[in-house]
């Protein structure tokens, strides 16, 4: 069993110390905003906050998180840059799919949480890690922007 900080709130996680984060969320505590892609960390389709910064939670066991921070898509838009970030994506239509997006929010979300002023080199180095099988890669920069220009 974990105790984390789960979206604000202390919780008790009562899965095996080696089950990766995303199950723990997902099948334990029935939070499915965070997906599913790869398996390996390649992707970027399950990244989550812990402490703050993004990390892939497919490959994070529930025991390396115990006693931290962790912030998921579900409550990420409650602080100042997560809302500025998802008001970005709506007004600019980013979403295709939409598979990808809970984790490009999480990243774009770090990003601007440490950078408010990002260039396109940091923006495309800090979502590198992110995988866009519909390609809106280029939407995803403009979003970054839209959100760090309404943040100033």
């Amino acid at each position: 069993m974990a105790n984390i900080n789960l979206n604000g709130r202390d919780v008790a996680v009562d899965v095996p110390d080696d089950t990766p984060l995303l199950w723990a969320l997902r099948d334990g505590l029935n939070l499915t905003g965070t997906k599913f892609g790869c398996g390996i960390a390649m992707c970027g389709a399950c990244t989550v906050h812990v402490d703050g910064q993004p990390t892939r939670s497919c490959v994070t066991p529930i025991s390396a998180v115990a006693g931290k921070k962790v912030t998921t898509i579900e409550s990420v838009g409650s602080a100042k840059v997560g809302a500025a970030v998802q008001a970005a994506w709506q007004k600019l239509d980013v979403v295709q799919c939409g598979y990808c997006q809970s984790g490009q929010i999480m990243s774009a979300t770090a990003l601007l949480a440490t950078n408010p002023k990002p260039s396109d080199a940091d923006i495309d180095a800090a979502m590198s890690g992110n995988v866009c099988r519909c390609a809106t890669y280029v939407r995803i920069r403009a979003a970054i922007h839209e959100a760090a220009k309404s943040l100033a």
